[in-house]
């Protein structure tokens, strides 16, 4: 399996709202929401592919915060046939590059506190729980997890 990365436009929404919909079924992000992510100025959006399909994909956006450049990653999904091969990895590594090239200190993204196979990327990937998000998910709690870039 080789997966490429690339970056995402506005022609690949439809693709990207059914992968967020298979991934996240009732919390999922409605097109709306997507294509808001996507046009936002400061908006990075990568797509993973294998061969000419789209099986995965990033968003997130780089800001000042407190005189900073942050980083936040709004949704990362990975079609369930290509979990646990580094998809999701080599998602998260190329936007964390692309957010060092701006300058971004650190990295901040929420994770359901019972997504156990997305916990351990992101602790393995240097993540840090800095908070609980109670009922963030309905009735699921979230955790605020942040790493720092440089």
């Amino acid at each position: 399996m080789t997966v490429t990365i690339e970056n995402v436009s506005m022609r690949h929404l439809a693709r990207l709202c059914e992968i967020e919909l298979e991934c996240f079924k009732t919390e999922a992000f409605t097109k709306q929401q997507i294509a808001y992510l996507l046009t936002d100025y400061n908006s990075i959006g990568l797509i993973a592919k294998e061969n000419d399909k789209i099986v995965g994909f990033v968003i997130g956006k780089a800001h000042i915060e407190r005189r900073s450049m942050m980083g936040h990653i709004s949704t990362i999904d990975v079609l369930p046939a290509y979990r646990r091969k580094g998809t999701a990895q080599m998602l998260l590594q190329e936007i964390e590059k692309i957010f060092r090239e701006k300058s971004v200190e650190a990295c901040r993204l929420e994770v359901r506190e019972d997504n156990i196979p997305a916990l351990r990327l992101y602790q393995k990937s240097g993540y840090k729980k800095i908070g609980k998000l109670r009922n963030y998910y309905g009735n699921a709690h979230g955790l605020y997890l942040e790493k720092a870039l440089i």
